[in-house]
């Protein structure tokens, strides 16, 4: 037997919000989000009616078939969306939910994504988006059979909950709970997971402008200084510092190890001058103040 909160065996016994909207003014909209099906277990439909004016939700209704954990979380979710707009609905996560119940036993929060998918499908109905919540999720191979689960959806539950085992998985999508044939391979999807590195994000440099305004020009000078040519030279202990932008003539003064170096022409010509040509202009030219 799952160790329940209180709050999800209140909302199990006492579910607020249950059943469909049916009171629609001018300037309201009413929309609705589908997951699950009943072959599969757990089903459950979220109906919204929002303010076109605002995008405040004005309501929330749910129907359901499902489990204790389905009821109550469907339930906390209507409470939650109530009030909010669509762009504050769309940043709650199955976690939120979760959470608002105080938590879930792991083998039942697929409901809490449930909750999640059905907020998402009718967020993107009223944003009039015709696309599948997810869209991904139905592409790509299929790995459990019973409950129609592809490899896409698998990877991307795994990284949004941190899913380190397949019994986890299994308990945030039901994949691998039927006949378990697919075990095996949601090991190896959870190993791709975390063998494969988020790409590093660059440094964004900045880039040359085709034509520039004077203002603009030393504005950018400026920049790609500090941005760029500072910290390189800084790591020598030396330094620069923008004196004078006449016309195509750069005047800077250099300073620390930079000042009294013998290669201060090198410095001018090679680290700086090179820098300033390749991001702002090829007419620049370097000169010491």
């Amino acid at each position: 037997m799952w160790e329940y909160t209180d709050k999800v065996m209140d909302l199990f016994y006492n579910p607020q919000n249950q059943g469909t909207i049916t009171d629609q003014k001018e300037g309201e909209k009413v929309v609705s989000g589908e997951v699950g099906s009943i072959a599969c277990g757990d089903a459950l439909s979220l109906h919204l009616k929002v303010n076109e004016a605002s995008g405040e939700i004005l309501d929330a209704k749910f129907q359901t078939f499902g489990c204790a954990s389905a009821i109550a979380s469907s339930s906390a979710l209507t409470a939650m969306l109530k009030g909010k707009t669509i762009d504050e609905a769309m940043k709650i996560k199955n976690q939120d939910i979760a959470g608002y119940l105080g938590g879930l036993p792991e083998e039942k929060m697929h409901c809490s994504v449930m909750g999640e998918e059905a907020l998402e499908a009718a967020i993107f109905k009223y944003k009039g988006i015709e696309v599948e919540v997810h869209e991904e999720d139905h592409e790509g191979a299929l790995v459990c059979s019973c409950f129609a689960i592809t490899e896409n959806k698998i990877k991307r539950v795994i990284k949004e909950n941190n899913l380190k085992t397949a019994e986890e998985v299994t308990n945030y999508v039901k994949a691998g709970g039927g006949c378990g044939s697919c075990l095996a391979d949601i090991d190896d999807l959870i190993v791709s997971v975390y063998e494969t590195p988020e790409p590093t994000q660059q440094v964004a440099t900045t880039t040359k402008p085709a034509k520039l305004t004077n203002l603009q020009k030393i504005t950018l000078i400026q920049q790609v200084l500090e941005q760029e040519v500072r910290p390189v030279l800084a790591e020598d202990g030396g330094d620069v510092e923008l004196f004078d932008v006449d016309g195509d003539r750069v005047l800077v003064t250099l300073k620390g190890a930079c000042g009294s170096c013998s290669s201060a022409m090198a410095t001018l010509k090679g680290a700086i001058e090179a820098t300033l040509k390749e991001r702002v202009s090829e007419s620049l030219v370097v000169e010491e103040a």
